[in-house]
């Protein structure tokens, strides 16, 4: 299965600022501005490293960001706890890829302060024949192998979720302040080049 996809902060960033600074309202994408009005859904921005669960339909395998990746020692360990075999065949589900984040102590600077003395896996996205499915499909994935979704945290225009960041929100993933969001339109889209429409903005952006 493919490596995850980039994710586009939705604003370009200021050469003049040593892209330190973003250029607020100039779009990083067409498609962003020109949905810059529709509804927007936001789940939260989990600063861990990129995982993924490959069911070939008999067997499991995890991955990390690319296939080179090197998941660490501990965290591999709970996937191991976390994914089955049989839970996947019980459940009758078909060959498909779970993307997701590892998080945790020692993941990532301040990764304990999602969890203190442990590590875990939440998931995001899950894609079956090639088609990302919809978030309530993922939810259901989710509940079904008893693993944490990522949180919505709200709705709204594409220009709500940048006010949402830059005035702050409370993470429901922690104590401290959430690493920002991910933004999908309401309806799953896709560009011309056949790529995925989805951006998102982090807190550090408005530092």
């Amino acid at each position: 299965m493919k490596a995850y996809h980039k994710i586009q902060t939705v604003f370009l960033r200021d050469p003049e600022t040593k892209y330190k600074s973003l250029l607020e309202g100039t779009f990083a994408k067409p498609e962003f501005e020109y949905l810059k009005k529709n509804m927007w859904i936001f789940t939260e921005k989990v600063d861990g490293t990129n995982i993924r669960v490959q069911w070939d339909g008999d067997s499991l395998s995890f991955f990390g960001k690319t296939d080179r990746a090197e998941t660490p020692p501990h965290l591999l360990k709970k996937l191991e706890e976390l994914f089955k075999p049989d839970t996947f065949k019980n459940c009758e589900l078909p060959p498909l890829c779970l993307y997701g984040e590892g998080y945790g102590a020692k993941i990532q600077k301040g990764g304990g302060n999602y969890i203190p003395d442990g590590v875990s896996f939440i998931l995001f996205d899950v894609n079956i024949e090639d088609m990302w499915l919809e978030r309530h499909n993922v939810e259901d994935i989710a509940a079904k192998l008893n693993i944490e979704a990522v949180p919505i945290v709200g709705k709204g225009t594409l220009i709500e979720g940048v006010e949402m960041v830059k005035n702050g929100f409370t993470s429901k993933l922690r104590k401290t302040p959430p690493e920002g969001i991910v933004m999908r339109p309401e309806v799953e889209l896709f560009n011309r080049r056949g790529e995925r429409v989805i951006a998102k903005i982090k807190m550090q952006d408005f530092a």
